[in-house]
């Protein structure tokens, strides 16, 4: 009796340093928030010098997308950029952004749930995010910007942000690979495809709708997309036509954002 009590407190005391052990273990992960000040600082020091930081939006997207697709989608493409990469981490995503005016109400500020922020606050943000991230030690500070309204407003900042850093090691990067590809770039793939111009669309069409399809299949509402009307302006579809959208149609758009945005960083980034 005594012998097997023994073997069971051995046995205990092993399972018990080896849970510790685990949970002492820094996580296989590339997002920023998941990591301790004393994680991140380590592997800044062994090379993870390029930080990610996901701009999204919140905001309509038809009555079958929900209001968080960019959020959702930028955080799924930032993270497999970053790991593509292998030397870049992923800061949270940025949700609130400029999406028109709020007196009166214009452009998708008048549907229910779009958050809109002065176009000023956002910048300000940005140029925040990037000045904290170069103190800690980050030399590649990389804006990917999922919606198309504030593209301008990032090209302004990184401008101003490598005017300030001249003479440091810290450079600000927007590659416009990443919303080009979203944009015209997945158009062209799925005319290649045999879709129209009038499915495609410019906003939660075939193409934003499949994209969404691929990364987040729990933000579409399948059921009413496939079942319902042609939607138009005044749902907040505008120019296309979702019915026919597919997760399978939406992976042909990220795997092309995912490569062509890997490839331009390790170009724009090399010898950094």
């Amino acid at each position: 009796m005594m012998r097997h009590s023994v073997r069971l407190i051995f046995a205990v005391t092993v399972l018990l340093l080896a849970a510790q052990t685990a949970l002492a273990q820094t996580p296989k992960t590339v997002l920023l928030q998941d990591l301790t000040w004393t994680e991140l600082r380590d592997q800044i020091q062994a090379g993870k010098t390029t930080i990610i930081i996901p701009i999204g939006a919140t905001e309509q997207s038809g009555p079958d997308v929900a209001l968080g697709k960019h959020n959702a989608r930028v955080a799924w493409l930032s993270q497999k950029i970053a790991e593509g990469l292998d030397n870049a981490l992923v800061a949270p995503v940025i949700a609130y952004v400029p999406e028109g005016s709020y007196a009166p109400p214009t452009s998708h500020m008048r549907f229910p749930g779009t958050i809109t922020i002065p176009d000023d606050v956002f910048e300000k943000t940005l140029e925040s995010a990037a000045n904290s991230f170069a103190v800690h030690g980050f030399t590649n500070i990389v804006f990917l910007g999922d919606h198309g309204g504030y593209q301008k407003d990032i090209t302004l900042v990184v401008a101003h942000l490598n005017k300030a850093w001249a003479g440091t090691k810290a450079r600000a990067f927007v590659p416009p690979e990443y919303y080009a590809t979203s944009s015209d770039g997945y158009a062209q793939i799925l005319r290649q495809h045999g879709y129209r111009d009038d499915e495609i669309g410019t906003h939660a069409g075939l193409a934003d709708t499949s994209l969404q399809l691929a990364v987040a299949p729990q933000m579409v509402r399948l059921d009413r997309l496939h079942s319902g009307a042609k939607l138009g302006p005044a749902d907040g579809v505008y120019g296309g036509d979702p019915r026919r959208s597919s997760a399978e149609l939406g992976r042909l758009g990220i795997d092309a954002i995912v490569s062509r945005t890997v490839d331009a960083l390790r170009k724009d980034t090399a010898g950094r």
